[in-house]
């Protein structure tokens, strides 16, 4: 069995290489790194009494760690916090599903609230990612779908985001039809074309009450 490439390394899927990289703004970064500081500077207090409550959940890392696909398919590590007792990568990746016994009880509320997210703000502060782009997916299920969906890679021309506009459209969690990806990926490349500074406000406003409670997150 083949492991995933290591972070750094530059994938394509068998679809030829990423399309063209595209909205690379300079005013993106900018309020992604200041509104990163900031919440870093609020919430974390908070983050580190949900590590010190992953800590006791059982024997395992803080943080759970994962090659996903970069802007330009380059390959990065993204972090979260330990929701479940096994943590899994490479050439299979099995999604979580509704009462799955691989999740620990606080992973089930962590997950719930998105708190397992927190992490990926350091994700941000590296560069790999922004507070809104694309969801991104295990390597395992990027070269699955970009053989079955049309212009699938073009999710790979920004950074992927912590949330995005398919997330607060209600798609997420676990994919369970190729029509669920469907929506995914169109909802994606519509934020690529309508994004604006304002857009992304938008959407982080609407992820906000979104964070409460999800039903789609388990």
């Amino acid at each position: 069995m083949q492991n995933d490439p290591p972070p750094g390394r530059l994938v394509t899927f068998g679809t030829g290489q990423p399309e063209r990289r595209i909205g690379d703004s300079r005013t993106k970064r900018l309020c992604d790194c200041s509104v990163v500081f900031v919440l870093l500077i609020v919430i974390s207090p908070a983050m580190l009494i949900v590590a010190a409550l992953v800590a006791l959940s059982g024997p395992g890392p803080i943080l759970f760690r994962q090659n996903r696909t970069g802007r330009g398919g380059q390959v990065f590590q993204i972090f979260k916090f330990r929701t479940m007792y096994v943590c899994e990568d490479g050439p299979v990746v099995e999604q979580a599903r509704e009462r799955d016994a691989r999740v620990t009880p606080i992973g089930r509320i962590l997950r719930a609230t998105s708190l397992d997210e927190l992490p990926q703000l350091f994700n941000v502060l590296i560069g790999d990612m922004s507070l809104v782009g694309p969801r991104p997916h295990a390597i395992a299920h990027d070269e699955h779908y970009a053989k079955l969906i049309d212009g699938y890679t073009h999710r790979f021309c920004v950074r992927p985001g912590i949330t995005g506009l398919a997330q607060i459209r209600g798609y997420r969690g676990e994919i369970r039809t190729l029509t669920c990806m469907e929506n995914r990926v169109a909802a994606d490349r519509e934020y690529i074309e309508r994004w604006t500074p304002i857009f992304d406000a938008a959407i982080l406003l609407r992820t906000i009450p979104r964070m409460m409670y999800d039903r789609h997150a388990y």
